[in-house]
């Protein structure tokens, strides 16, 4: 069973794009919580992720950080595994 992701976001962000266009690739279903022009959001994502920029990832309750931080778990065959993904034998 997949576990559940949550993306904090803006809709035009070159990252956050790119982090959705990977958890997408791989089936990944999110939510996403968009924090444009939303002080009240931004700072919510703020006081939880420690940092203010976007996108902000968790997989359930593990904060994993930014695009980069996904991208580099992806790269080093660790990311299928934390989503509750099934890999092929």
């Amino acid at each position: 069973m997949a576990v559940p992701v949550t993306v904090y976001s803006t809709r035009f962000c070159p990252y956050c794009i790119a982090a959705r266009r990977l958890l997408t690739g791989k089936g990944v279903t999110f939510e996403e919580i968009a924090v444009d022009g939303n002080a009240a959001l931004r700072a919510e994502m703020t006081a939880k992720a420690g940092r203010h920029t976007v996108p902000q990832i968790w997989v359930g309750e593990q904060h994993v950080g930014g695009f980069d931080e996904l991208a580099a778990l992806d790269r080093a065959g660790r990311l299928d595994a934390l989503l509750g993904l099934s890999t092929p034998p």
